[in-house]
Parts: C-alpha cells; structure tokens; sequence
C-alpha cells in the first residue's frame, strides 16, 4: 500500500484523481489539498463522496508540512504553481506527478514564451520524463519526476506515433483538428465556459497560439526524429468532458486504409488503453475510461491520410493518465484501478 497525497483536488482533474484512487486497492490518500476550500469537507464539495470521504481539504502549506507522510504526490495545478512543493518532494524522496505544464517542456525558454511565466525550476527540466505511457513506459519505470501529458497531445500524439515512426507521412503537412468538451477549461468560472455562452455553439480558440502547440511539436520531433512543425487548432464544444482530434498528413507513398489500420494494430498490440478501431471513433465511446479510440482512413484523391482519435480529457487526458504513470513507477499492474469501461449510454 503507498500513500498519496493530491494538491489541487478539487478541480475537475483532481477530483477525478480522487476518484480513481479512492478505488485503488494499492492506494490511500493521506491529504486533499485546496487553496479554495482549506478547512472544508471534500465531500461538501463534491456531493457524491458523501458517505464514503469524510476528510477535510488542506492548504497548501500543511500539505508541504505533510509531505514526508506519502510516497507519491499527484499535482493539479494551473501552470507556475508547481515549482516549490515539487523541489521539496523530491527532496524528502517522494515521487511527483505533475499533471500540469510545468515540467512537460523540455526548453526553459519555450516554456517561458509560451506560458508568460518564469521557469523556477528550471535545474528538474533534464530528470522530468515525459509520461506518454505508451511510448516512454520504460523511462518512466525509473523516474521520480513525471511531466503527465497534456488532454489534445495525448490525443494527438498517440494518433500520430504510428505514422511518424514508419515515416510514414511528409512532416511539413500536418494539420491537427481538436475539439474539447468543456470540463477542459477547468472549474473556475469563466464567463467564455458558462452554460448559455457555450451551449447551442462551436468555437475555435487560441488558434494559432494554444500553450499545447510546443508540447505536441515536440513529442512528435522526438517520434520523427527530427524537428516539425504542425498547425494545431482547438476547438469548444457544449459537452461535458471528451477530446475528439482529427489529423491530416499527406503521405509519402502510395498506400491502403487498410494497410495503415494493420500498422496501427501492430504498433498498439500490447497496449491495453488503446484501441484500433475500424470504424471512426466517438467521445461517447470512451467517455469515462481511459481509453484512446483510434480510426485511420486513407483519402486515395488527395494522397493524405485521415486519423481521428478520441479520448476522455479528464481521464486519459489528465487523472487516469497519472495513475496509469503511477502503477507503472511503483511497479504495479499498468491497468490496476483503471479497468474500468465506458458507461453508455
């Protein structure tokens, strides 16, 4: 049994942590940390706890007080925030798991110039391991600083991986088209996310400019092996929670739907999360879990290839992702606590 503690468990993110680690078998949470709700019963906040956690939040100054209690702290917070709990975790030997941006960047500068926030910890950049589990479970065996990927580069960067492994695709090309439910804007107000500002609507947002441009560029540099560019546009749409992404590439030769689809199966075939589908994925099929859909199809006119993948944003996009990282840090099965399905309707 390890003991977790979580700062910033009342956002979505951090409650769907609190969730899944509530059903962990290997798991108990030590502290819920909140600069919103210190003092305040976890279950007041989230109603459907009630009868079940009965512990009150912490402010983030007992949780640093608190850290020589666990062995794994899980962070959810907004981007600069990390810095010092993460150094003194590290310190007293626990490991982190950030699910925010702060240590997904390889670069200071470009963390810098993206988020407009100076890079206190800047000295963790080279032990921080990208937590993609599918493509660095074996640096993440070893690692006491996870950088949890972000909700559309997750999706992105698993629909893409095949291609730009096989080389595939001319990585001048790609267009990345997204769009998230709601629950990806937090839970903070927001006049932009309010039910008769969104609902009835679609918006593209931060085109050209989405702080999850850097981060997807570079990952799939790392898969291509050398440096590309994308053009990335998200979009909101009035539901709840899912990241629909669909991408464009044009390929270098001459090839099948069905050939791409067997190379897709092959290349994911000892990942339990992800699923090849040979029709075109949904959000309500994953919603939920923390499973990633993904459809391939070959557009023979214009010689370009077509992949849409699906994920849950809070889930494989954030909290079940962390976990996932987590089992496989600790040594545990990558599935444990995570089995779960969709529930349909």
């Amino acid at each position: 049994m390890i003991k977790a503690g979580i700062v910033g468990a009342t956002g979505y993110a951090g409650e769907q942590l609190v969730w899944i680690l509530h059903n962990h078998a290997e798991v108990s949470i030590e502290f819920y940390g909140s600069h919103n709700y210190a003092n305040t019963k976890f279950n007041e906040i989230y109603n459907n706890y009630l009868g079940f956690i009965e512990d009150k939040c912490i402010d983030m100054e007992e949780a640093m007080n608190r850290l020589h209690k666990i062995d794994v702290l899980f962070i959810a917070l907004p981007h600069g925030k990390a810095f010092d709990i993460t150094e003194k975790a590290l310190s007293l030997g626990v490991k982190v798991i950030d699910l925010g941006a702060d240590f997904r960047i390889d670069s200071k500068e470009t963390y810098e110039a993206w988020y407009n926030v100076k890079h206190e910890s800047a000295s963790l950049l080279e032990q921080a391991v990208y937590g993609l589990c599918e493509i660095n479970r074996e640096k993440i065996k070893e690692c006491s600083l996870l950088a949890n990927p972000g909700c559309y580069p997750t999706a992105t960067i698993l629909g893409l991986a095949p291609l730009l492994k096989n080389k595939l695709i001319k990585l001048n090309t790609i267009i990345i088209d997204a769009k998230s439910g709601v629950s990806g804007a937090g839970r903070a107000a927001n006049i932009p996310t309010l039910f008769t500002e969104c609902n009835e609507s679609i918006k593209a947002y931060g085109v050209a400019s989405h702080r999850h441009t850097p981060e997807i560029e570079q990952e799939l540099s790392k898969l291509a092996e050398e440096e590309l560019i994308v053009s990335f546009t998200p979009h909101l749409v009035p539901m709840n929670r899912g990241i629909l992404s669909t991408c464009y590439a044009q390929l270098k030769k001459e090839t099948t739907t069905e050939e791409v689809l067997a190379l897709y199966k092959e290349f994911y075939k000892e990942d339990y999360f992800v699923k090849i589908t040979d029709g075109l994925p949904e959000t309500r099929w994953v919603r939920g879990s923390n499973l990633c859909h993904i459809g391939v199809r070959v557009d023979k006119r214009t010689n370009r290839i077509i992949v849409v993948s699906a994920i849950d944003n809070l889930i494989k996009g954030a909290a079940g992702q962390a976990v996932q990282n987590m089992n496989i840090m600790f040594g545990f099965e990558e599935t444990k606590g995570l089995e779960f399905i969709a529930m349909a309707p």
